[in-house]
């Protein structure tokens, strides 16, 4: 039997979590260093589960299939397509950055907690979060892929309430409460969510007798299953539910700013660059797949509901006084990007969708820490507590500049090649939905340049004068996802010629074509 490559991949940092836990009490660095090498470990797993998937091969590849709960028709099966493998690299790739960037947001001194190891308890959640995530990417089970779903929430409950921000405007105390009250909103909104996919999860396995992606997939294909258009709809909205509170879509959004706000900025950056891309990427995976016709009824309203995403999450972004809120904020509108791109149903809506999960991830990752940075010295996440940024740390603002850009898809960074290519994919099928859509382009120009503009220029403030720039370890983190975003936006062609025949089979099993380009015939 060949090597589990995919597996191991979610075991090893699995196993790296339990052992970073057990790391005696007063060896913390050595916790810290044990984690960081374990994400490298995965992160070189990753690269050679892309170095092993064919392209021009077989959809689901480096398969694993297993009994596990016999009487249920449950199995262990893994595999991954070109889509699943780019946010299993992503997820690979951000992880050694989290740990890196929150090096020292787990010491006693920090946490003011002296009586128990908040350092390996905090870089043990980290190792467990990314477990779950890359075997949700790669899980083509339904049922095996419900269990981490909603195991991974309890990891991410305790990251938020344990080991969040202290840049709090009101105080320790006020602050405490603020991040147990963020903690519980996302825990119940996101378990809400699973509680309704269990059912229809249920549903379906008294429809399909299985749970297994590809049988049940095959199996519609070739007739052999039936579902009625009134079980197949309500089935798709159960399994809809969940991914949309989890990616998040308006109006179930709103879990999203309280716990990235009130969440230290590495693990604001796992909740919005990893934990949600699992939202979006079930939609595409489990939503088009097991529920095509249902996925063409809903279109509609699901374009509609990704228009407000888009819009209200600008809008809201322009007047915000708190930095990661506002990045909450506009992640919300990149979100709406993104689901609008699935529900084009077009190629190049779909590609562009992948690819803005990866460069969100990137872009949003950078953009955060470097955030996290500033606020760690400031001791303060208003925006009008900060000016002049850039006259005392210059490095600090350059980056925090290119992290800006990019999240307003400035051309020849990474976004602006997905952003593109989700507006050209709407354009030719929704042609007003496409227009509407561009305004959200100019608000993501407005909030993001007003937040450099009062943070990094004018007169230098009392509070900034001595401030540092970036330390080594900060730009160990903040170097290479700049690089990413400068040569992912120059040269995307290694993600898109992975995404793209994953993208081909999603259309085909929703029974879509992109149109046809209207030309006039030559006179």
């Amino acid at each position: 039997m060949s090597f589990p490559l995919l597996t191991a991949t979610a075991a090893l940092p699995a196993l790296g979590a339990v052992a970073t836990a057990a790391v005696p009490a007063a060896r913390r660095a050595a916790a810290k260093w044990l984690a960081l090498l374990v994400s490298l470990a995965t992160l070189a797993l990753a690269a050679i589960v892309l170095v092993r998937f064919d392209p021009g091969g077989n959809r689901y590849q480096l398969t694993e299939s297993h009994s596990w709960i016999k009487d249920f028709g449950v199995r262990y099966e893994l595999g991954v397509d070109g889509i699943g493998l780019a946010l299993v690299a992503l997820t690979a790739l951000l992880i050694p950055f989290v740990i890196l960037a929150g090096w020292h947001d787990a010491d006693p001194q920090e946490t003011g907690n002296t009586r128990w190891r908040p350092t390996q308890g905090f870089f043990a959640l980290i190792l467990a979060v990314e477990a779950m995530v890359i075997i949700s990417f790669e899980a083509t089970d339904v049922f095996l892929f419900y269990i981490f779903f909603e195991a991974m929430l309890i990891p991410m409950y305790f990251l938020i309430g344990g080991f969040g921000d202290k840049a709090h405007e009101h105080g320790d105390e006020v602050a405490a409460t603020q991040r147990s009250y963020a903690a519980v909103k996302f825990l119940l909104y996101n378990l809400v969510g699973g509680l309704i996919m269990l059912a229809a999860v249920i549903g379906l396995y008294v429809v399909a007798g299985n749970f297994s992606l590809q049988e049940i997939v095959q199996a519609r294909a070739n007739g052999s299953l039936h579902m009625a258009t009134s079980t197949e709809r309500w089935l798709f909205l159960g399994f809809f539910f969940a991914f949309a509170v989890k990616a998040p879509l308006w109006p179930l959004h709103t879990w999203l700013p309280n716990a990235m706000g009130e969440a230290t900025a590495p693990v604001a950056v796992l909740i919005t660059a990893v934990v949600d891309k699992v939202g979006t990427f079930a939609m595409l995976r489990f939503c088009l797949q097991l529920f095509p016709e249902a996925s063409k009824w809903a279109t509609p309203a699901i374009l509609v509901l990704a228009l407000i995403s888009i819009v209200y999450g600008a809008l809201v972004a322009v007047g915000q006084r708190d930095i990661k809120r506002l990045v909450a904020y506009a992640s919300i509108s990149h979100f709406g990007f993104i689901i609008l791109g699935i529900f084009a149903m077009t190629s190049q809506g779909q590609s562009g969708a992948t690819l803005y999960m990866v460069n969100h991830g990137i872009s949003t990752a950078a953009l955060m820490l470097v955030a996290g940075f500033l606020i760690s010295r400031r001791g303060s996440r208003l925006i009008a507590d900060y000016g002049g940024v850039q006259k005392v740390a210059p490095v600090l603002a350059g980056t925090f500049l290119v992290g800006s850009l990019a999240t307003l898809s400035l051309p020849g960074l990474a976004p602006f090649v997905s952003e593109f290519l989700v507006l050209v994919g709407t354009f030719t099928r929704y042609p007003v939905v496409g227009i509407v859509a561009t305004f959200g382009i100019v608000l993501a120009a407005l909030y993001t340049l007003v937040l450099y503009q009062r943070t990094m220029t004018g007169p230098v403030k009392a509070e900034v004068a001595e401030m540092p720039d970036l330390r080594v370890r900060e730009l160990l983190v903040v170097a290479p996802l700049i690089a990413l975003l400068i040569f992912l936006g120059v040269y995307p062609k290694p993600v898109t010629d992975i995404v793209n025949p994953a993208v081909q089979q999603t259309m085909s099993d929703v029974h879509k074509k992109d149109p046809q380009p209207e030309v006039e015939a030559a006179k």
